[in-house]
């Protein structure tokens, strides 16, 4: 059956394709900045990289996982619908957030409203968890220097901007959470994390994990290219997602930042490569990869037992 209305544009006139896109949409963003592109429009653009791409084309992941997410979307979950919901109240874009009103979403009629809310393109959530978002974005407001580097009077959520990468000639791509409107001196990006634990020590962990470092040099990569500063620096605000749901603003360090860069070249090449030949490799086929054992376990068994 065919739509009845694009699922990203909302354009009833057509043509449509298969995935229920219109054609305007299928075309992809023009380069430069978009100030108004949806969320959907901006991640349906295969044709570019974006830095989360880049980090999932790089070990532990590989080109087959990358292709396999582009293809197949994740379905929503309450982990994303926490994240999500918190960048709505906090940054003040995002999906419209749904009250669900059983205390359990088992029955019918719950698991209805639920899918209805999610149709909708919202967040289905329970009355609790709209008050803990609403408390998490009650405290950035409180916190000095998260409430000025997302000020409204200032900035804009949900800036996106593409640009062409010099050495493969590749589309690259990206969504800022907040881009200041009014800069005076360095270019600040600051960028909303929500987690279990924003200690020094538990988000130094958590650059290693999910590459925020690789990040950092794409935002700051992206702010050059974009002609919006050319030494922009990004900060992570990274928020608890319990009581009494602290907040710490994270910078990273020079040499991080660094190794996000050369991380960031290897992954760049890599989707050139994969673009121009249509081959997304997955693991070694061709010969068997020898493992060592974790450097912590050949330091302690090396004492114990050689």
């Amino acid at each position: 059956m065919s739509p009845i209305a694009c699922r990203q544009c909302g354009n009833t006139d057509g043509p449509f394709t298969r995935d229920g896109i219109c054609e305007d949409c299928e075309q992809p963003p023009a380069l430069g900045m978009h100030t108004d592109l949806s969320n959907e429009a901006y991640h349906a653009d295969k044709t570019s990289l974006s830095s989360s791409g880049a980090r999932k084309l790089l070990p532990p992941s590989c080109p087959a996982k990358f292709r396999h997410e582009q293809d197949n979307p994740q379905p929503a979950s309450k982990t994303f619908d926490y994240g999500n919901a918190a960048h709505k109240v906090v940054l003040g874009n995002g999906p419209k957030l749904i009250l669900v009103d059983h205390d359990a979403w088992t029955t019918k009629e719950a698991k209805a409203e639920v899918a209805e809310a999610r149709a909708q393109g919202g967040i289905p959530l329970k009355q609790h968890e709209i008050d803990m978002v609403n408390a998490m974005a009650e405290q950035i407001r409180r916190h000095p220097l998260a409430a000025a580097l997302l000020d409204p009077a200032y900035g804009a959520p949900e800036q996106s901007g593409f640009w062409i990468d010099g050495p493969t000639g590749i589309r690259r791509r990206v969504r800022f959470d907040w881009l200041p409107s009014i800069q005076s001196g360095r270019l600040i990006i600051p960028d909303y994390k929500t987690t279990t634990d924003a200690s020094e020590e538990a988000m130094q962990k958590d650059i290693a994990k999910y590459g925020y470092n690789m990040q950092a040099d794409w935002y700051e990569d992206a702010s050059r290219a974009l002609d919006l500063g050319d030494d922009a620096e990004l900060l992570l605000i990274a928020q608890e997602k319990n009581p009494p749901y602290l907040v710490n603003v994270i910078g990273i360090e020079f040499f991080s930042r660094a190794i996000g860069r050369a991380k960031n070249r290897v992954a760049i090449e890599k989707f050139a490569e994969c673009m121009s030949t249509g081959n997304w490799p997955g693991y070694s086929d061709t010969e068997p990869n020898y493992l060592a054992l974790p450097g912590y376990a050949e330091n302690r068994d090396k004492e114990l037992y050689l």
